[in-house]
């Protein structure tokens, strides 16, 4: 349940960047009808989103500012990206009575949103609004910012944010900085190479010690006309 409590954290953390009040995001030389990519994770300050042994308890905190800030940012509209591993762990949660007796708005939400998982084994999915794509993933991400919709926002799935890393289709990372130092465990950027730069657009430093970041990739990458 701990590494949900990580995952429901990032669903309304993340929604920050989609809600009508966020700011503008820096000009970018690319067509305006290109969706937008983004990626939400917490991470380590020695840079693992998580441990070792896979878990990401480590994130979870009860702060009242910053359950305050998850509340105030529950809005908003996207199409969530998972792996198969992520979508697992929602699929088995969002859609329960559980999820809509504790968290009735976030849940109604997450089930009402299009949803896109990427994998070679899943042949149908049975969340609601669930589509599983089998293709290459740079090559279908690539055409899906080039469909009409709501921006795009994956949710931990660090393999999946890896690979997109490395093809340049990622236009903005979210990371919630947090004061723990791990000693080892997972990046996001496994195997990425060529030092990507990005750009801090905006932060916000919370009472517990997270750091909320706003990063632009600052990079364009063209898309099928």
């Amino acid at each position: 349940m701990l590494r949900r409590d990580f995952l429901f954290s990032a669903s309304v953390v993340a929604a920050s960047a989609l809600s009508a009040d966020a700011p503008a995001a820096s000009p970018r030389p690319v067509a305006t009808s290109t969706r937008r990519l983004s990626v939400f994770n917490s991470v380590s300050l020695d840079g693992f989103f998580t441990d070792a042994s896979g878990d990401m308890s480590w994130a979870r905190s009860r702060d009242p500012e910053w359950l305050g800030f998850q509340g105030e940012n529950a809005g908003g509209e996207a199409e969530l990206l998972f792996g198969r591993k992520t979508y697992d762990m929602m699929a088995s949660f969002w859609p329960t009575p559980q999820a809509m007796q504790s968290m009735p708005a976030v849940a109604e939400g997450m089930n009402r949103m299009r949803k896109s998982v990427f994998s070679h084994t899943l042949d149908k999915a049975a969340w609601q609004n669930t589509r599983v794509i089998q293709g290459d993933l740079a090559t279908e991400v690539r055409r899906m910012k080039a469909e009409p919709g709501p921006p795009m926002l994956i949710l931990g799935s660090g393999q999946i944010v890896a690979q997109l890393t490395q093809a340049g289709l990622i236009d903005e990372y979210q990371l919630a900085l947090v004061p723990i130092a791990l000693g080892a465990g997972r990046t996001l950027f496994e195997g990425v190479t060529g030092r990507p730069r990005l750009k801090l657009q905006r932060s916000r430093a919370f009472g517990n010690g997270t750091v909320m970041l706003w990063y632009d990739s600052g990079v364009a990458v063209p898309v099928p006309a």
